[in-house]
């Protein structure tokens, strides 16, 4: 795809300035917290409803209604938003001294980075700007010192990663996440990319539509004849699910026609079943982020069951488990940093994105096991500090990062021909 550009200016804005935007950092971790959320999304439909063009009431809105998991009415409420406005703000928490414009797309949760967790408590304001799959881009572009491409990859934004990094061509050296290495981390393509790394595995992945995995379930074919390491047990997934939503172990083809009965899916991602229990039997899920090539900690999840997902792998009920997160934050640039140094910089040099979170293990016999890497994944401090005291600390860490990454793309922009 490849658009003319338009003159993009926002819209003029009413005399009456629109209450502040509250942005998806505050309102996660009010939901993170229990807060009842219906008492503000009542307000905010009020406003909506006074005014129709306020387009914080309608972002602020549809963030609360996906956080509710209400996802259809959410996307088209965001929609609404994006209709009134392309541009949206939050301030700085201290005197602003770095405008950073992030590039999103309209989508769930994890469409774009969540940039605001990293934003937040300190002097970086963060302009959003939101350009929709198959329009033409812009070309003006609010004010800002650094621009972010904060759009992940999926299917249905590929084709504007591949316009955006066209564009990109245009904008400076300050352009953080190039769109064109955020396409390598499609699953497929980051498993192809990252073959061969020093001290790294990454299981054989596949693209598979429903015929092929029919001749699975009929016997027709053999896991082997698509993955080199290929056998049951299988993992499959829809294309461009996260979370774990449809994702499923199936250890034969009956198991695998149970669940193409209960998925209407066209597509699916097919991978061997790969079994990364420590020797106590828990598996561990790591999440680490690199920063400039850089590794920082971020969590580590532990759980009886393979699928290790850290809200539900039972770390807030568990002493024990948070104590074993405490020393792995603690420890990690003497230990699980220096363990995988090599896996950890094959990653960052093949992937080439300047920020990149990554979702790993250990495998038994001492790999990184890298499961997914993923610009867009969720780095915070949202969880109870009297419970997990050494989160903060550790965040603050990727904070410091993340604004040294942003000062280092100023000054690259500054140094650069007018």
């Amino acid at each position: 795809m490849n658009m003319p550009c338009i003159e993009f200016q926002p819209r003029a804005t009413t005399a009456v300035a629109l209450p502040p935007l509250m942005g998806l950092a505050r309102l996660m971790a009010m939901a993170f917290q229990g807060t009842d959320l219906i008492p503000l999304a009542q307000t905010l439909i009020a406003r909506a409803t006074d005014d129709e063009h306020d387009a914080n009431a309608l972002m602020d809105l549809s963030t609360i209604l996906l956080l509710q998991g209400l996802r259809e009415v959410g996307l088209a409420t965001q929609d609404q938003a994006i209709d009134c406005h392309r541009v949206y703000h939050l301030p700085a928490d201290h005197a602003p001294a770095l405008r950073l414009l992030a590039v999103m797309t309209p989508g769930d949760l994890m469409t774009n980075a969540p940039l605001a967790f990293l934003a937040e408590r300190s002097d970086v304001a963060l302009t959003m700007l939101y350009v929709r799959p198959g329009e033409a881009l812009p070309t003006w572009l609010p004010p800002h010192d650094a621009l972010w491409i904060a759009v992940s990859e999926s299917d249905p934004v590929r084709g504007l990663l591949e316009d955006l990094s066209q564009a990109c061509t245009g904008w400076g050296p300050s352009v953080i996440n190039h769109p064109d290495r955020t396409l390598r981390t499609a699953r497929t393509e980051a498993c192809a990319v990252l073959q061969g790394v020093p001290g790294l595995y990454i299981p054989d992945t596949i693209r598979a539509n429903r015929s092929m995995l029919q001749q699975l379930v009929r016997c027709e074919a053999a896991p082997s004849r698509w993955l080199s390491d290929g056998d049951w047990p299988l993992i499959v997934r829809p294309v461009d699910s996260h979370a774990g939503h449809g994702l499923e172990k199936v250890s034969s083809p009956c198991a695998l026609a149970q669940y193409l009965a209960t998925m209407p899916d066209a597509e699916f991602f097919l991978s061997p079943f790969i079994d990364y229990a420590s020797a106590d039997g828990q598996f561990r899920k790591f999440r680490v982020v690199l920063v400039d090539g850089v590794p920082y900690a971020v969590h580590l999840g532990v759980s009886s069951h393979w699928m290790v997902h850290y809200l539900n792998a039972g770390m807030t009920e568990c002493a024990a488990k948070r104590a074993e997160e405490e020393r792995f934050m603690a420890d990690f640039d003497t230990g699980f940093a220096r363990r995988h140094a090599a896996a950890l910089q094959g990653i960052s040099e093949r992937i080439g994105l300047d920020y990149l979170v990554i979702d790993c293990a250990e495998m038994p016999t001492g790999e990184l096991l890298v499961f997914e890497v993923d610009p867009g994944a969720a780095v915070h401090s949202m969880d109870p500090p009297d419970l997990f005291p050494y989160k903060r600390p550790a965040m603050e860490k990727v904070r410091a990062a993340f604004r040294a990454l942003l000062g280092r793309a100023v000054a690259a922009r500054s140094a650069s021909p007018a």
